[in-house]
C-alpha cells in the first residue's frame, strides 16, 4: 500500500500539516499508535514522515517523536538558508570592486531612467506611488481605459485614500461617457479630484512633485522615470495649466456658441487638427475617440460646410472663419 492512495481528496498542500492531521498526530503521540485507515483525511502525516508503519502489525502506524520529525523537516530549510547566505557573500564579493570605483566617481542623480517592458514599468509605478506622501497628479489621455488598466490603477490609488494625500486626475471629455471609467471614479471616491478637457497631453504621472513618469514610445512598452527637479517642475506647470482650463467631472461641459450652424465643439477641434494636416488615426488618438467616431464627425463637418472632398474641406474650414472665432 503506497502513500499516493491517501492523496485523492486532501484539501491542501502535502507539505503542510492540516487541522485533521494535527489532531491525529496528537492522538498517536498520546496512545502510541493510530489505525492506518484513519489517514484518509490526513495523508500529510505520511508526506511529512510524522508516522511510520508498525513493524508488528501493518494495519497500525506509530508516531515519530516530534523532536526527530522537526529535525528532519528543518534540514531542507537550513540547507536553503545556507545556500542563500553563500549567494549573498558571492554577490557581495563580485560587486565589491564596483563599489570602490563608484565611491571615487562623481555623484549621479539618476535624473532620467529608461524603463523597458510593461512589467518593469508597472512594478516601478507601484513602488513609487506606494511611497507617495503629499500629492499625486495624473493625466490619462484617450477615452475609456481597458478594465485591466483600471484595475491596476485602482490597486495603486486605494492604499493612498484616507491619508490626506491630494490627488488630481485629468481625463478627456470622452471619458465622461465610459462606464468602466465612471465605475472606477465611484470606487476611489471624492478624494480624487477629476477634471476633463477635450484634448490633453500624453500620459503623465507625478508623485510628490519629485518623480514623474512619461511614455517614451507610442506602444507604451518604454517609459521614462524623471527625477531631475527642473524637468519635474516643468511638467507640474504643464499639468496645472491644463487643470485650470479643465472642467470638473461633476459639472456640465460648457456649450459652444456657434456661428456656423451644425458644427459642434468636438468638430471644431477636429477641424483644427485637419487643417494642421493630421490623419484620422492621429486625430482620434489626440481627442480620445475611436477612428470610426472621428470619421463620422469629419463626415458631419463636411456636410455642414458643404464639402465634397477632403481637400475642399480644408479650404472651406479656413474660409468659414470657424477656427478664428474661438481663438
Amino acid at each position: 500500500m503506497g502513500k499516493d492512495e491517501y492523496k485523492t481528496d486532501h484539501p491542501h498542500s502535502h507539505t503542510e500539516l492540516c487541522e485533521a492531521g494535527s489532531r491525529l498526530y496528537a492522538s498517536a503521540l498520546r496512545t502510541g499508535r493510530i489505525a492506518r485507515s484513519e489517514l484518509g483525511v490526513a495523508p500529510c502525516l505520511i508526506d511529512l514522515a510524522l508516522v511510520h508503519p508498525d513493524p508488528d502489525d501493518p494495519q497500525w502506524l506509530r508516531p515519530v517523536p516530534p523532536s526527530a520529525a522537526l529535525a528532519q523537516l528543518l534540514q531542507p530549510v537550513e540547507r536553503e538558508i545556507q545556500e542563500r547566505r553563500r549567494l549573498t557573500v558571492a554577490l557581495s564579493d563580485a560587486f565589491e570592486p564596483f563599489m570602490a570605483i563608484s565611491a571615487l566617481a562623481p555623484p549621479t542623480t539618476h535624473a532620467i531612467t529608461v524603463l523597458e517592458g510593461v512589467s518593469l514599468i508597472n512594478a516601478t509605478l507601484d513602488r513609487v506611488v506606494a511611497g507617495c506622501s503629499k500629492e499625486l497628479l495624473t493625466v490619462q489621455p484617450g477615452g475609456g481605459r481597458p478594465a485591466q488598466t483600471l484595475k491596476e490603477a485602482l490597486s495603486r490609488v486605494q492604499p493612498l485614500l484616507n491619508r490626506g494625500i491630494q490627488m488630481r486626475t485629468l481625463y478627456q471629455h470622452t471619458a465622461r461617457h465610459t462606464e468602466l471609467t465612471l465605475h472606477y471614479l465611484e470606487q476611489v471616491g471624492p478624494e480624487v479630484e477629476v477634471r476633463t478637457l477635450e484634448e490633453i497631453i500624453d500620459r503623465l504621472i507625478i508623485v510628490d512633485r519629485e518623480v514623474a513618469f512619461i511614455p517614451a514610445r507610442s506602444d507604451r512598452q518604454v517609459a521614462l522615470e524623471l527625477r531631475h527637479p527642473g524637468l519635474v517642475e516643468y511638467l507640474v506647470g504643464v499639468f496645472d495649466q491644463f487643470w485650470r482650463l479643465a472642467v470638473p467631472i461633476n459639472e456640465e461641459i460648457p456649450a459652444y456658441d456657434p456661428r456656423t450652424d451644425g458644427v459642434t465643439g468636438v468638430q471644431r477641434s477636429i477641424a483644427k487638427l485637419l487643417v494642421e494636416g493630421h490623419v484620422d488615426e492621429a486625430i482620434a488618438r489626440r481627442l480620445g475617440m475611436n477612428v470610426r467616431t472621428c470619421r463620422a464627425h469629419v463626415a458631419k463637418l463636411a456636410a455642414a460646410l458643404g464639402s465634397g472632398s477632403r481637400t475642399q474641406l480644408g479650404y472651406l474650414i479656413a474660409k468659414s472663419g470657424l477656427l478664428e472665432e474661438h481663438q
